[in-house]
């Protein structure tokens, strides 16, 4: 039924259960486990840099070693589970990096997880995962976490 499932994830406790839902859908059809990491254009820019701060410590090197390493972490779970796995870390705005992925990809499941937090916080924020949901062309299947805010 699917032959590619995709796993976008920010490294967050939040994508911890979505991760594992991920691994069981790619194990269980036989697919290909895509893990994505965007790193936020939106954050990097807002980094107006500093001139005391050597370049390997700002905004956009800390998130590239953040995303590898949330890479990593997935692609070593995948790994033991004998699912095979394809990482890949882009640049830009992140519900519209997942978007292009899943069609260049031919994804045909994006499991994403959604954290579920108390009062106006998500309203005031917004979610990628909402976004990717209305907007993919194929299933989203959304893993909700609760986190304290």
């Amino acid at each position: 039924m699917y032959d590619n499932v995709l796993l976008p994830t920010d490294g967050s406790v939040g994508v911890d259960r979505a991760t594992d839902h991920a691994i069981d859908a790619a194990d269980r059809y036989d697919a290909t486990l895509h893990v994505l990491y965007v790193v936020d254009s939106d954050v990097v820019n807002a980094y107006s840099g500093d001139e005391f701060v050597d370049g390997a410590e700002g905004a956009e090197e800390t998130l590239e070693e953040s995303g590898r390493e949330a890479l990593d972490a997935v692609a070593s779970r995948a790994n033991e589970a004998d699912v095979e796995t394809v990482t890949a870390l882009r640049y830009g705005v992140p519900h519209e990096e997942i978007l292009r992925y899943v069609d260049e990809a031919d994804v045909d499941l994006t499991v994403m997880g959604s954290k579920t937090r108390s009062g106006g916080y998500r309203r005031m924020l917004g979610s990628v995962t909402e976004r990717v949901s209305r907007q993919s062309t194929a299933p989203v299947s959304i893993v909700k976490t609760t986190v304290d805010a």
